[in-house]
């Protein structure tokens, strides 16, 4: 026991160093003698013969360090309607103290996040491995450079709830929800479909490839997704081919994210979860068709882009449309009403008309229906540079494309 220090013992436990502590003065009877064989002060001793003996082996236990008397904490009525507010909205410090300000209750956000830390609402932060050098949205410093693609399964139990997701196949509505997020300002491009495939996938670039050109947006662009099929999967043969069909004549590219790690894709990822907090939850049961989905898809979208508040790194507090006029971009405004489509409609005429090569994902009614009609590039405008080669389409493909060009001048002041 000589050779043994109090400071060591304490570090594996408190409590017990204590009680040996207790123990040998008990057998020496002299606190000073206790503290030379422990290797500590007097002091240190004197302390907890003292609480022992007023106190037993309770009074060994650490001590609350907690003020008796705080005037400047926040009284419980505001704490309760902080604590009922984030689990309401599930809205951050930030998002919080500005949602209450508007109501007449000013508070700090410090003041929020401390609150929802006593009740336990704040969320663990996860470390972030180093891996081999990818696409970080927050290396990108120009917009339309990259765009992080995804595919969302609407009806999911987990995050919807049975009645919910009930009412969705009751009523024939989509199923999957495909989304473009711009990296840099957090723009988003939205669509629909029936069916996950690489028909609906490829075509869901395309569109948006074709609505950048639309707006004056010449710089090549990145699309990085998943290793999903509905993307070209996991040959990389098939995504170069992919891309050299479909995406090179528009200066498209198709990129992937490390396998496994959707970190990478982070910013599409957490927008989808505000979907299902401020799009799904509330209104999906108001909502009794595929009409009515569609056009209400369109106006989240437009509440999204441009009145929507976002709190991320870079965003200083804007809206997409904001923030990409703060970055420079002196475009029209009608950039951030992208057509909300129902692919399955026409996504297999899309890419018939693109490329008249058969693709093994495109249904079998397609093949062979081909004529001299050119792709109705309209909805590009004037000021757009097509590419060269304007390739055969089927005859499908003029009322269908005319469809989903037809939509846009009437949903972009939805």
């Amino acid at each position: 026991m000589a050779n043994m220090a109090y400071r060591g013992v304490y570090a594996m436990n408190k409590f017990g160093a204590r009680q040996l502590l207790i123990q040998t003065w008990q057998d020496t009877g002299s606190i000073r003698g206790t503290a030379r064989l422990w290797h500590t002060s007097p002091q240190v001793v004197r302390k907890w013969v003292r609480r022992f003996l007023s106190e037993g082996e309770e009074g060994l236990h650490d001590r609350s360090r907690r003020p008796h008397h705080s005037p400047r904490r926040t009284a419980p009525e505001m704490e309760q309607r902080i604590v009922e507010t984030r689990q309401k909205s599930g809205y951050g410090p930030k998002r919080l103290a500005r949602y209450l300000s508007r109501q007449g209750c000013v508070v700090s956000q410090h003041t929020i996040r401390h609150v929802l830390r006593r009740h336990g609402l704040v969320r663990p932060y996860r470390r972030r491995h180093t891996l081999y050098p990818a696409h970080w949205a927050y290396d990108t410093e120009v917009p339309f450079t990259l765009f992080q693609t995804d595919a969302k399964y609407i009806h999911d139990k987990q995050a919807l709830g049975s009645q919910l997701c009930h009412h969705l196949v009751r009523n024939h509505l989509p199923r999957f929800q495909w989304t473009a997020c711009e990296a840099r300002t957090r723009l988003r491009f939205q669509a629909y479909s029936h069916r996950l495939n690489q028909d609906n996938g490829i075509a869901f670039i395309i569109l948006v490839l074709l609505w950048l050109r639309a707006h004056g947006i010449t710089i090549p662009v990145q699309f990085q997704t998943d290793w999903g099929n509905e993307f070209g999967g996991t040959n990389p043969d098939s995504i170069l081919r992919l891309q050299e069909r479909f995406l090179a004549p528009l200066d498209g590219i198709l990129c992937r994210i490390p396998l496994g790690h959707k970190e990478y894709n982070g910013r599409v990822e957490r927008s989808h979860r505000t979907d299902d907090e401020e799009f799904y939850r509330p209104y999906l049961l108001s909502l009794p068709d595929a009409v009515s989905f569609l056009a209400m898809a369109a106006r989240w979208q437009f509440f999204y882009n441009v009145l929507r508040d976002h709190q991320g790194i870079g965003m200083d507090d804007m809206s997409p449309l904001h923030k990409l006029k703060d970055l420079g971009y002196n475009g029209s405004d009608q950039i951030v009403n992208f057509p909300i489509a129902l692919l399955d409609d026409f996504s297999a005429d899309l890419l018939l008309g693109c490329d008249p090569e058969v693709g093994h994902d495109l249904l079998a009614q397609y093949i062979g229906a081909r004529t001299s009609v050119p792709i109705p590039w309209r909805v590009c405008g004037p000021s757009s540079r097509l590419p060269a080669r304007r390739p055969a389409a089927p005859s499908r493909l003029l009322s269908a494309w005319n469809r989903w060009a037809a939509a846009w001048p009437d949903r972009a002041g939805t």
